[in-house]
């Protein structure tokens, strides 16, 4: 359903069930899935691809240019997934060609709350929480589950491993490993995000796995390089373990330092 004071271009492609508000604006080259509300005063833009039984609330605008400086007027895209719920005034930026990437990605059940801005070619994966006011510059992944606290600012090609959670107002300019608590200037190492584990189902073997591959990795005194070395000298194979090995051994900026208090006790 979709009211008269909104503009949808006619080659606009909505699924069944799709509402949209007064005052919102939908450009040619968009395909939005059923079931999804678009509240008034949300802009749409081209090349923008939404799932279904998403829920988009007023001021938001998705699939602006990128800004960035290399863009050329190239044709880019953004996709978000299904059941995405995109708060107030978030915004969401095509890709660029000059990454290699030329697509802005928001997966499944992602929750992107108000003021929320994601840049160019960034990929959030599913069920992550954006809290409201992050910012994400380009090329910033982040993964599965995890959670980045409100006011929080992503430098450029940044990532955030799953089920990390990360607090508020931090300035997140290294790679944040897997299943950490991070806050604190600079940002660091806290701990490992227990609760949530648990939450999400992790059992006690699990959760002692990862915490005795953080333990090498933070707390012995070597460098990272050595540590992961370690880690695999010492500890049983396991998925948890290959999971932050591999995180680790790939990240472009380094990973967060350590610090000996853990901000839970702050």
């Amino acid at each position: 359903m979709s009211q008269k004071l909104n503009v949808i271009h006619p080659k606009a492609i909505l699924g069944s069930g799709v509402e949209v508000g007064p005052f919102t604006t939908i450009a040619e080259h968009v395909e939005i899935g059923e079931g999804t509300t678009i509240g008034p005063n949300v802009t749409i833009m081209d090349y923008v691809r939404i799932g279904a039984n998403c829920k988009i609330f007023p001021g938001a605008v998705i699939g602006a240019i990128p800004q960035d400086l290399k863009y050329a007027g190239e044709v880019s895209y953004v996709e978000i997934g299904d059941n995405v719920t995109i708060r107030e005034c978030a915004t969401i930026n095509r890709g660029t060609a000059a990454s290699n990437i030329g697509i802005t990605r928001v997966e499944d059940n992602c929750l992107v709350m108000s003021y929320v801005h994601i840049a160019h070619d960034c990929h959030i994966k599913k069920n992550v929480i954006l809290t409201s006011y992050v910012g994400l510059a380009g090329e910033t992944q982040i993964d599965e589950f995890a959670i980045i606290g409100g006011a929080s600012a992503a430098h450029q090609f940044t990532r955030v491993g799953s089920y990390a959670m990360i607090a508020g107002g931090s300035m997140i300019r290294k790679d944040v490993p897997p299943y950490v608590l991070a806050g604190r200037q600079p940002l660091s190492y806290g701990g490992i995000n227990i609760i949530g584990l648990r939450r999400w189902g992790f059992t006690s073997e699990q959760i002692e796995r990862i915490q005795d591959v953080y333990r090498i990795i933070y707390q012995v005194g070597l460098n990272i390089s050595d540590a992961c070395r370690k880690v695999e000298e010492v500890l049983d194979p396991s998925e948890e373990r290959e999971i932050i090995l591999s995180f680790i051994r790939a990240s472009r900026r380094g990973i967060i330092p350590y610090k000996a208090r853990s901000i839970v006790e702050e």
